[in-house]
């Protein structure tokens, strides 16, 4: 296979850090360098907070930034943050900040189990597909409305596409996203009925549309993403179904327009998401 096309495993990142645990949060930020002298429980409590100002959205900051987001001062923002470069938990790049690479080696060690389990089951069926299509995989769950991606796989040549590993999209909005609630309850499909909005002239924007596209989903087993998410990509995608026919997870493929035919995967896409299913014991 040409080297161009060699496959990437983007490997499964940590939870996003917006919901990690803050510290104590004082009405307003203290004067520069009140707290030169902080005690052992102190200073990880403004770690956390430190560490919680970075967002999926807006993952690489400025020692202001996360000072103001941290309610600190920046004097003790900028030595945190020197000590958590130092330990690998932040990066740095310039005089912008992010999360580091042992956030991503802690996470595996304290990541869902059965994700974990997930994951293994399906990477043979992963690499399967993008030989198949030469094209970018994704393995998906749902959490609440949104899909959550659990791991990308893509070559050099890949399309430009916005998703990350742990990083999340309104499910009405994607073809993993159908897949799963095409099998979900009628509670979660009427909140995702009830938060539709455009991320593109061709997102599904009422109620009824959706409705009509998780009937026809539930009928061929597999759903497909016509830029609804994202310009000049489209997409195909199917549901990993458990016991009693209860959705656990979802697979796809993704390729720009001008060069990716989704229906030509279908068959590829469905027959993965049932090896899937068996090899992880869900049948």
């Amino acid at each position: 296979m040409p080297a161009s096309n060699t496959a990437t495993v983007a490997h499964a990142a940590p939870p996003p850090l917006a919901g990690a645990v803050r510290g104590p949060t004082p009405a307003g930020p203290p004067a520069d360098g009140a707290d030169a002298d902080l005690p052992a429980s102190g200073s990880v409590g403004k770690a956390l907070a430190v560490l919680g100002a970075f967002t999926p959205e807006q993952p690489s900051l400025g020692v202001s930034e996360v000072a103001r987001r941290a309610h600190m001062p920046k004097s003790t923002v900028h030595r945190l943050l020197a000590a958590l470069v130092d330990g690998g938990l932040i990066a740095k790049s310039g005089t912008q900040y992010s999360p580091g690479p042992l956030l991503t080696e802690l996470a595996a060690l304290t990541n869902r189990p059965d994700l974990q389990r997930l994951r293994e089951a399906a990477l043979p069926y992963l690499l399967d597909l993008y030989e198949h299509a030469h094209e970018m995989v994704h393995l998906a769950v749902l959490e609440g409305i949104d899909v959550r991606y659990v791991e990308k796989i893509y070559g050099h040549e890949r399309a430009r596409c916005p998703s990350r590993v742990g990083g999340h999209v309104p499910a009405a909005a994607s073809a993993l996203g159908k897949a799963m609630l095409a099998f979900s309850d009628t509670e979660t499909v009427v909140r995702a009925s009830r938060r539709l909005r455009p991320l593109t002239p061709y997102t599904i924007v009422t109620p009824h549309a959706l409705a009509a596209e998780l009937r026809a989903v539930r009928e061929r087993h597999v759903a497909y993403d016509r830029q609804e998410n994202t310009l000049g990509l489209t997409c195909v995608a199917a549901p990993i179904l458990g016991w009693r026919g209860r959705v656990v997870a979802a697979v796809s493929v993704s390729g720009p327009v001008h060069r990716f035919r989704p229906a030509s995967c279908a068959t590829a896409v469905r027959n993965a998401a049932a090896g899937i299913a068996k090899q992880a014991h869900l049948l």
